[in-house]
């Protein structure tokens, strides 16, 4: 005869297995919709290309060959593919920067606000994400406007008499990074002020009392306990600026490309959907050892500070 204990267990487990069949039909819809797409384009990332554009059932490893190297049309010798490094070092050199210059901008912006009264603190939200309300691509023109060589910047410094002649800005790397900082700036914000506005404030004021400088209680007290929200931010930016694509071909003028613009090049007027597969597929693993990265770097900073 089964104890009472014995009769529980299996209660519970039948429990948890009628929840798990309730469940499976979402769950799967779920896996497909989120690996589908995915897995349809790691297989065409090793198939042929067709002629117009599609794929030949044909197995072949040349789109992931192709990432970095290219073949020597004449007797089939593999060297490094200058073009495709060049674009991969420009799309993280300037997703890293990117990140770097709104962690730098708007790490102070969400001190201001964290700081203020509870009554002002919704109107700077409010203010920061009034962004998020315009299309990305008009946000980007709007930037445009601003740089380009009849723009507001080159007007008021050629009246000013400080420059003689227009700044070339626009097409440039710096003006794809100008653009970039300014579309993810909020979100960089908004996670650190979430984890700022949590700061007991108190601390900061008894680093003070110990004789600790500015700098010594920034370094020492805020930014450690704000750093989940820096994390977070830095992810937040880092991600979505990696894949950008409307800002790079706006303010780059297709001089300047990257990742996402030959990945699109490579499904449109390159008709080599097998590659453009495979750099898809190399952008996901590039995000992912980021993410990793970051990870394990905040789980080493929790430990040492736990």
């Amino acid at each position: 005869m089964a104890t009472a204990e014995e009769v529980a267990k299996a209660v519970e487990r039948r429990d948890v297995r009628d929840r798990w069949l309730l469940s499976a039909p979402a769950l799967l819809v779920i896996f497909l919709a989120a690996t589908g797409p995915l897995l349809i384009v790691l297989v065409y990332s090793f198939l042929t290309p067709g002629s117009y554009g599609d794929v030949k059932w044909q197995f072949s490893p040349e789109a992931w060959i192709a990432v970095f190297l290219e073949r020597d049309i004449f007797d089939d010798t593999l060297s490094i593919a200058a073009a495709h490094v060049t674009i991969f070092l420009r799309s993280i050199k300037l997703s890293v920067v990117t990140t770097i210059a709104t962690l730098v901008l708007g790490f102070p912006t969400a001190y201001f606000m964290a700081t203020r009264s509870e009554k002002t603190r919704d109107l700077w939200l409010f203010l920061i994400t009034i962004p998020f309300w315009t299309n990305l691509l008009i946000r980007t023109f709007a930037v445009l406007q601003i740089i380009r060589n009849e723009g507001i910047i080159n007007t008021i410094l050629l009246k000013l008499g400080i420059i003689s002649a227009p700044i070339q800005i626009l097409y440039t790397d710096t003006a794809i990074l100008i653009g970039m900082a300014y579309v993810y700036l909020p979100l960089m914000v908004l996670p650190i002020y979430a984890s700022m506005e949590k700061l007991d404030f108190r601390l900061v004021e008894a680093g003070y009392d110990l004789y600790a400088s500015r700098f010594q209680v920034l370094r020492r007290i805020i930014f450690p306990l704000v750093k989940p929200g820096v994390i977070a931010g830095s992810i937040l930016v880092f991600i979505p600026a990696l894949g950008a694509y409307v800002t790079p071909s706006v303010l780059g003028g297709g001089k300047n490309m990257m990742l996402s613009n030959l990945i699109e090049l490579q499904f449109g007027q390159g008709r080599n959907w097998p590659l453009g597969s495979a750099l898809s597929i190399a952008v996901m693993i590039i995000v992912m050892v980021a993410l990793l990265a970051y990870v394990r770097n905040a789980g080493k900073s929790g430990v040492r500070h736990g």
